[in-house]
């Protein structure tokens, strides 16, 4: 009995707290300092780029995959027009998405308000 008591006060003691002696700095330093300077304006702008970079590319993937399906559809007429389908859909994508870009380029130019890094600058 007190060897199965000992031996649960040698568990505890594994796990016991460990107090540092000295207090420990965790502010961000070298490539990583800047991460102290993140405000929701600078999330909000890097999603809008995230995401905008993000349907492109799977919008150019879903081309590139109809251009697949069209090559392997060996002659199949229903085979060809679902991959034609599917190449307009994805061309139309891009488009929409493109459009979006140039929609953003057009504020930044007319009002001074970057979305890409939510800055003001001055209209003068």
């Amino acid at each position: 009995m007190l060897n199965q008591i000992k031996n649960k006060l040698s568990y505890l003691a594994l796990v016991a707290p460990v107090f540092a002696a000295e207090s420990i700095d965790i502010s961000p330093k070298g490539n990583f300092a800047q991460l102290g300077n993140i405000t929701a304006n600078s999330l909000v702008s890097g999603a809008i780029s995230l995401v905008l970079l993000v349907v492109a590319l799977v919008f150019f993937f879903i081309l590139v995959l109809g251009g697949l399906r069209w090559i392997m559809s060996e002659g199949d007429q229903k085979a060809v027009e679902a991959a034609r389908g599917q190449i307009t859909n994805a061309l139309i994508g891009l488009a929409i998405v493109f459009s979006a870009f140039a929609i953003i380029k057009l504020i930044e130019a007319l009002f001074g308000i970057n979305l890409f890094k939510l800055e003001f600058k001055p209209l003068y």
